[in-house]
C-alpha cells in the first residue's frame, strides 16, 4: 500500500471570472513508504498549491487524498497536522519567536504525545538536547534562547527538528532552504538528508535547484501548469544530468532556464 495516494486532484481559483486559474489539473501520484521525492517546476506550476491541498488549506474541486490508507480529503487541516510535518521557505514561519528552542520543541512534540498542554520535564529536556546536538550547530547549549534570536540557518535547522520530532507519516518541505545563503543552505540540506534517512520518513521536497533535485532522494517529479509532466526514479534518474533534466523540461513545457542560478524560471 502507498503511504500517500493523490487521485485526480483538481483545483481552480477565481472560478467563472476572467482571472480563473487552473492550479491543479487532474494530478495523480502514488508515493510509497520511505520515498523521498524532489519536486521541480517554474513559478506558478502548482507545487505549493499541491502541498496546500495535501495540508487541507482549501477544499478540492474534485479528487481524493489517501494517507496511510485513510481518506483525508475532507479532514480538517489541524487534524492532518498530527500526521504531516511541514517546513516552509521562511525561517520565521512555523515557529514561535518569543518562545525558547526547548519550548518550541516541546510544543511540536505534543502532537505525538497527544496532550492538550505541554510541559518540559527532565527526560524531555535531555532528549531535546541530544537531538539538537546531532545538528552540529551548538544549539544544545542554547535551549533557553528564544527562537527569534537565532540566525536564519539555525532557526531553520531547529524548525526541521520540530517538523520531524513527532515522527510524522509524511514530511513536506516547501523550498525550505531558498531564503538561506548557499553555504547555510547546503548545511540544512545535509541535515535534511540525515534526518529523513535516519527516521525513514516519507518526504516530498519542493526545490528550484535542479542539482539538488537529483542529488537528494530517490525520485524526482516535474510540474507545469498544474500537471505532473515528468516522474523519474531508479536507473533512469541515476543517469540523469542537469542538462538532461533541463532538456526534458524544455520539451515538456516549452519554458526556459536561468543558467546563472541553475533554476527553472
Amino acid at each position: 500500500m502507498s503511504e500517500l495516494s493523490l487521485i485526480s486532484l483538481c483545483k481552480k481559483f477565481e472560478r467563472s471570472t476572467p482571472n480563473e486559474k487552473v492550479a491543479l489539473d487532474h494530478i495523480s501520484l502514488e508515493v510509497n513508504q520511505g520515498d523521498f521525492i524532489t519536486i521541480l517546476g517554474s513559478n506558478g506550476a502548482g507545487k505549493s498549491t499541491l502541498f496546500n491541498a495535501i495540508l487541507g488549506k482549501f477544499p478540492l474541486d474534485s479528487g481524493k487524498i489517501i494517507l496511510d490508507g485513510e481518506n483525508i480529503t475532507k479532514q480538517k487541516d489541524y487534524k492532518r497536522a498530527l500526521n504531516i510535518g511541514c517546513l516552509y521557505q521562511s525561517p520565521l514561519k512555523g515557529t514561535a519567536p518569543n518562545m525558547t528552542i526547548e519550548e518550541n520543541l516541546a510544543l511540536a512534540y505534543t502532537r505525538k504525545a497527544k496532550r492538550s498542554f505541554f510541559a518540559v520535564n527532565k527526560k524531555d529536556s535531555e532528549r531535546f538536547r541530544e537531538m539538537l546536538s546531532t545538528l552540529g550547530l551548538g544549539l544544545e547549549d542554547r535551549m533557553k534562547t528564544n527562537m527569534g534570536l537565532l540566525s536564519g540557518g539555525q532557526r531553520q535547522a531547529a524548525a526541521l527538528l520540530m517538523a520531524t520530532i513527532a515522527e510524522p507519516k509524511l514530511l513536506l518541505l516547501d523550498e525550505h532552504t531558498a531564503a538561506l545563503d548557499p553555504a547555510t543552505a547546503d548545511k540544512v540540506l545535509a541535515l535534511t538528508k540525515q534526518i529523513v534517512e535516519e527516521q525513514h520518513l516519507t518526504c516530498l521536497m519542493i526545490t528550484h535547484n535542479m542539482q539538488s533535485a537529483l542529488d537528494l532522494g530517490n525520485r524526482t517529479i516535474m510540474m507545469d501548469r498544474g500537471r505532473i509532466i515528468l516522474d523519474v526514479s531508479g536507473k533512469e534518474r541515476e543517469n540523469l544530468t542537469v542538462a538532461d533534466l533541463l532538456e526534458k523540461f524544455k520539451v515538456a513545457s516549452g519554458k526556459g532556464f536561468d543558467n546563472d542560478r541553475m533554476m527553472l524560471v
